[in-house]
């Protein structure tokens, strides 16, 4: 998403390539490509459930920090469709609503944050 005159400015003006690259092109980049991990860190946590339900899951609740866990939305699934409990289902699915706007929230304010710092 970088314009392709800021290479061209930056070549004219003698830097290398290398320079270019370094110091015009990957600056002007960063926002873009932290926004896009972010953004997809929110995406995987949202549809996990479709990848840990096909691929295998652990039907386990971690004991320690080190043991094997489910994810948000596998938990919430299996707690509508083993235990019948909605409860505990829609608190797993507003905690996974809450970590999804977190992210989302992140990903605009270091946008706008590197965006302001670079023009």
């Amino acid at each position: 998403m970088v314009p392709p005159s800021y290479r061209e400015a930056s070549l004219g003006l003698g830097a290398t390539r290398f320079q270019t690259l370094y110091k015009v092109i990957l600056p002007s980049a960063i926002p873009g490509i932290l926004s896009g991990v972010i953004l997809s860190m929110g995406r995987v946590i949202g549809e996990s459930a479709a990848l840990f339900l096909t691929a295998g899951t652990v039907y386990k609740i971690p004991t320690s920090i080190m043991s094997s866990g489910r994810t948000l939305t596998v938990h919430a699934f299996l707690e509508t469709k083993e235990k019948g409990d909605i409860a505990s289902a829609a608190a797993a699915g507003i905690v996974l609503i809450v970590m999804i706007l977190v992210l989302n929230l992140l990903a605009k304010f270091i946008s706008n944050r590197f965006n302001k710092a670079n023009y």
